[in-house]
């Protein structure tokens, strides 16, 4: 059973590889096409809607932009699709393997709400989709012709489903979530309406049709709101490294001020490729917004450590703590781990327990079971070595307790 668990981790660990692989490329190809599309020299005489050139690597790229199609169908056309399919594949399994399979460590927290497992991945399945939903219907309704104000509301949208999921997750599985909500979105973006609708262009080509323009503007949109998607995305799903953005009462403000930070940085970056000054304004309301967020992330901090520590075990961290060995390993971590890892650590300057996790408690112990297990008792990950010495039989101690609860 025990090898299980390394493979396991071994699987979540490729995954999240393949996951950051397919994101580079997916978010790459995209940033590079929006600076490209709004760099375009469009003062140039010809059919094109606009043509720039570019050096990289020693060549020269000649670059020309049609805005509904060319006259004729190219003998070769390169498709962007499979790094956002991939993307939000890889993302997909990873999160059943770390929030679902693993639901009752980080997807599930008593003190918030009494779920059974099942009903937890179900909420999260649900969110995940409803968010498409409720997004493209905004698109499509009357307030797809007024870009400000469904942005506006789907910011509201996006601040209530926050809230919404800090109220029954573990704070890194509802910003985790939320990430997962929004990145859905861009994918489907892509799969629902920007592909479809350039195949739709490719087929009035080849029949010898005139392309409705529609398409590609109904097309472009999409791609402009999954660019100011982006960096929202990605430091969600870097958030779950750091328990200042997520373990906090105000955690899912914080998340929907990092919207906000989306928008101005990538206004900035938008307004200097389309050649239309730099405006600096952004930067100093990125600031902040950031300094919004670092004292929002202090504030209350020991409440969500208290509650923690009041509530009761669940069934599974009973097992762990009624398990042979038990009291060897919980001494063990008492004696190696707490330093750090405790409501108020007492290691050096600490001020909060690393990565959020704290072992203090029969249940704080047994909640982290498979952590401890993997880097404290496989390998020696913890205890920083200049912390403290951890001899082999303290680490034996945890490998034998943590076999005899998985059986």
């Amino acid at each position: 059973m025990y090898d299980i668990a390394v493979m396991w981790d071994w699987i979540g660990f490729a995954v999240r590889w393949l996951h950051v692989i397919t994101a580079i490329a997916w978010i790459g190809s995209s940033f590079y096409f929006i600076a490209l599309d709004l760099g375009l020299n469009r003062n140039i005489p010809g059919p094109a809607d606009g043509e720039e050139w570019q050096v990289h690597g020693g060549g020269f790229y000649h670059i020309q932009k049609y805005l509904v199609a060319p006259e004729r169908m190219p003998d070769h056309l390169t498709w962007f699709k499979w790094e956002s399919y991939a993307t939000w594949l890889s993302g997909a399994a990873l999160l059943m393997i770390v929030y679902w399979v693993g639901g009752e460590l980080f997807l599930l927290d008593p003190t918030r709400a009494d779920l059974a497992l099942w009903q937890g991945i179900g909420i999260s399945a649900a969110t995940i989709a409803l968010g498409w939903l409720l997004y493209d219907a905004l698109c499509k309704s009357a307030l797809g012709d007024r870009p400000t104000a469904m942005m506006l509301v789907l910011f509201a949208i996006i601040v209530a489903m926050s809230w919404g999921l800090n109220q029954v997750f573990t704070g890194r599985a509802a910003l985790l979530h939320l990430g997962a909500f929004t990145a859905t979105i861009m994918t489907a973006n892509v799969f629902f309406i920007i592909i479809p609708n350039q195949k739709i262009v490719v087929a009035d080509l080849k029949a010898g049709r005139t392309p409705d323009p529609k398409y590609g503007k109904i097309a472009k949109l999409r791609s402009t709101h999954n660019n100011y998607l982006t960096l929202p995305v990605i430091f969600l799903m870097l958030s779950n490294h750091y328990p200042l953005a997520f373990a906090t009462d105000h955690a899912w403000i914080i998340a929907a001020l990092v919207f906000l930070m989306g928008v101005t940085i990538r206004h900035y970056f938008n307004s200097m490729h389309a050649r239309k000054g730099r405006p600096n304004w952004t930067w100093a309301a990125t600031v902040v917004i950031f300094l919004v967020i670092a004292w929002l992330s202090t504030a209350n901090m020991g409440d969500t450590w208290e509650e923690s520590e009041a509530r009761a075990l669940t069934p599974a961290e009973a097992r762990f703590v009624s398990a042979e060995g038990f009291a060897d390993a919980y001494d063990t971590v008492l004696g190696h781990c707490s330093m750090c890892h405790a409501r108020e650590p007492v290691w050096g300057r600490m001020m909060w327990p690393p990565k959020g996790v704290v072992l203090e408690t029969e249940a704080d112990v047994a909640r982290h079971a498979g952590q401890i297990y993997l880097q404290a008792g496989v390998s020696h990950a913890m205890p920083p070595p200049n912390a403290v010495q951890m001899d082999p039989e303290a680490r034996a101690a945890i490998v034998r307790w943590f076999r005899a609860a998985r059986g």
